[in-house]
């Protein structure tokens, strides 16, 4: 029996296994290099400390941060078709949706609740990047023109948290299609004259900026956002001339007239309340712990 090599290495080997880090315990700035703990990066609405940059924030987290108490219910959405057209590229298009849900625990890129906002019922859609780049299939598009009649049915305001990377090359002209629908679905929110708030996070392009993403009556905009239809180097390639600095970034659209504001992530609760609050017509809520001024 060799001591050292039963008994010594695997003691050793053992030890240092426990002392593994999780490689999600801590996050690097994309920009700065900062390094965060996740918790503190979670409890701060994943906005680095430091530098203020806004890093991607998953569904789940965005409805909680969103509605009063965190508290909301999910609105059931339609089936569809999972592979159409039975695409095959390096891989089966169902095997990528069959990893994607296991990954996410979604069904697909989009979550639709009701609740409330500021006791305000709202009713909220969120695009999450993380399933399969947050790109608009039939499934998607569905969910989107969903939360728009739910809003229009139980007449509350619709805000639409967008992030994609476009519309989904894996389902061809029918991921294409949703342009058109989810157009028409917005149009049916304003004939029952109930507003629409879009809030472009990063990245928002493709197919998604060329419909619903740009047809709110009010366009909100997270900072440093990416937002256009092709990508700068596309388009640098395309007309043979160097982009602006900041080109198709919140800050640079907004002065260009092409968004109305850029709001920080800690303040985007409050201004959606108070927006939803004016459009709707709506009393404003007073502070907690002050009583509403009397009537003349």
């Amino acid at each position: 029996m060799n001591w050292i090599s039963n008994v010594v290495r695997p003691k050793i080997r053992d030890f240092l296994a426990r002392r593994d880090v999780p490689e999600n315990l801590w996050v690097k700035c994309p920009e700065t290099g900062q390094m965060v703990f996740h918790k503190d990066l979670e409890a701060n609405l994943f906005v680095i400390p430091g530098s203020g940059y806004h890093m991607r924030m998953g569904a789940v987290a965005r409805l909680k941060a969103t509605f009063d108490d965190g508290a909301y219910e999910e609105v059931p959405l339609p089936e569809v078709a999972t592979d159409p057209l039975k695409f095959r590229d390096e891989r089966r298009y169902a095997d990528r949706l069959k990893d994607a849900r296991a990954k996410t625990g979604m069904q697909d890129a989009v979550r639709v609740a009701t609740g409330l906002l500021e006791a305000l019922p709202v009713t909220i859609a969120v695009q999450d990047f993380s399933f399969m780049g947050g790109s608009l299939g039939m499934a998607a598009g569905e969910a989107v023109v969903k939360g728009l009649q739910t809003a229009a049915e139980k007449g509350t305001p619709f805000i639409m948290f967008a992030a994609s990377g476009g519309a989904r090359m894996q389902e061809g002209i029918l991921s294409l299609m949703q342009m058109p629908r989810t157009t028409v679905a917005i149009q049916e929110l304003r004939e029952a004259r109930k507003p629409y708030i879009v809030v472009l996070t990063n990245p928002t392009t493709g197919g998604v900026t060329a419909s619903y993403a740009m047809l709110g009556d009010v366009q909100i905009s997270e900072p440093g956002a990416l937002i256009g239809f092709a990508g700068p180097r596309v388009i640098e390639q395309t007309i043979r001339e160097k982009l602006p600095d900041g080109f198709q970034r919140a800050e640079y659209l907004r002065e260009h007239g092409m968004i109305d504001m850029v709001v920080h992530r800690h303040e985007m609760r409050d201004t959606l309340a108070r927006l939803c609050r004016m459009l709707v017509k709506a009393p404003a809520v007073p502070p907690k712990g002050r009583l509403p001024r009397p009537a003349a």
